[in-house]
């Protein structure tokens, strides 16, 4: 955890020797002004616009409603960490973030998209205003680490960082995604239709430079609000490029945030995902099994996709990486229910700021360290 700590301080060096003179700009009185609701609803906005423009139209987006279990205060809980960590006050600790998620899906998906929420949920996640992180995943995602180890380690993070893959070889691209111009009848249409062609096509554009990379990423709370507001009229510039440019996902958020010199720094270039590609890779991945368990967790990323629906892989999962029960939320140091006679202990909440890592933060530690190393940080970023 020492050198993890050492690589957090070394990036946070980086960070400021790039954008100190950005920062006192960035965070003024300003940002104070953003109102949640607003907030939230344009980021679903940007979402649906890009998800729109898919290969195969979504049908919509569904968010599911969750049931939130009775709240109990002043339990005896404690946080602790990993075993070789002496335990500190809990006043010493970085307090922990907060995750936005987005998990989109169409027809037939609801079964999934419940799994997902169950197994993702937290109740300091999607509540109230102060969250850090946006994470979009889609109802064939599925995480491989507790809340709880994902909020460990991310807690010791600078919250201005951006997991995003990314490059600017955008390769066949260009003249398949970049020159054409596509009209998608589903930005206008009740009805699912294809997008259509225009017979004209467009140059690559000299004003911001091209990026691509994964459609699912991590991103921070400054950024986002840059996505919204756009103070210098990049963002809306990209927005009105990616209207009609065929999977956006897989290009805006990239392009903005490696054409703002802001920003530009606080990328890492990483989805947080396990995904078992061809080689080369295809347009879609292959459908994760049990086949692929031990690559799954030998990766050390939070995320995996792509599963079919009800895979008995995903039981899996939940039995040896998640402890969760079957219609259960994943358990973390917030439940103080009782496990007894298959009892969900998650039924009673504690204090939610208590976080019990395990194996999976070890995991993700190891990821965490190599992507903020020497050799992984700095020099695959935005070029």
């Amino acid at each position: 955890m020492k050198k993890l700590r050492s690589y957090y301080s070394n990036v946070r060096h980086h960070q400021n020797h790039h954008h100190h003179h950005h920062h006192n700009n960035v965070v003024s009185s300003e940002r104070k002004w953003i109102i949640f609701p607003l907030l939230i609803g344009s980021i679903f906005a940007l979402f649906l616009l890009f998800l729109t423009t898919t290969l195969t139209s979504p049908t919509g987006i569904r968010f599911l409603p969750f049931t939130r279990p009775v709240l109990l205060t002043g339990s005896g809980s404690s946080a602790f960490v990993e075993s070789k960590i002496k335990p500190q006050p809990i006043s010493s600790l970085p307090s922990p973030p907060r995750f936005a998620y987005l998990i989109s899906g169409s027809a037939g998906d609801g079964k999934s998209l419940r799994r997902t929420l169950l197994a993702l949920y937290h109740p300091n996640n999607r509540e109230g205003a102060d969250w850090d992180w946006f994470i979009n995943l889609s109802s064939s995602d599925y995480p491989l680490v507790t809340q709880d180890d994902l909020l460990h380690i991310f807690s010791h993070l600078p919250r201005d960082l951006n997991f995003i893959d990314h490059t600017s070889n955008i390769g066949w691209k260009a003249s398949q995604r970049a020159k054409p111009v596509i009209i998608d009848p589903g930005l206008y249409l009740n009805k699912k239709s294809d997008v259509f062609w225009v017979t004209q096509r467009r140059s690559i554009p000299t004003a911001f430079k091209l990026f691509t990379g994964s459609a699912w990423m991590a991103l921070s709370r400054p950024f986002i609000d840059y996505c919204i507001w756009g103070w210098d009229n990049l963002p809306r510039t990209v927005l009105m490029y990616y209207s009609n440019f065929l999977s956006s996902p897989e290009g805006y958020f990239h392009t903005v945030l490696c054409n703002a010199e802001e920003f530009r720094n606080t990328t890492v270039n990483s989805d947080l995902h396990f995904i078992s590609w061809d080689n080369p890779p295809k347009q879609h991945p292959h459908h994760l099994t049990h086949a692929d368990m031990t690559k799954m967790i030998d990766s050390n990323a939070p995320f995996a996709r792509k599963f079919r629906r009800e895979d008995p892989v995903l039981d899996k999962i939940d039995d040896d990486l998640l402890n969760r029960g079957p219609g259960m939320a994943t358990p973390g140091g917030w439940c103080i229910g009782s496990y007894e006679n298959g009892s969900d202990p998650c039924a009673v909440i504690g204090e939610t700021d208590v976080i019990r890592p395990g194996p999976g933060a070890r995991r993700l530690e190891n990821l965490v360290t190599s992507l903020l190393s020497t050799e992984n940080f700095r020099s695959k970023q935005c070029k």
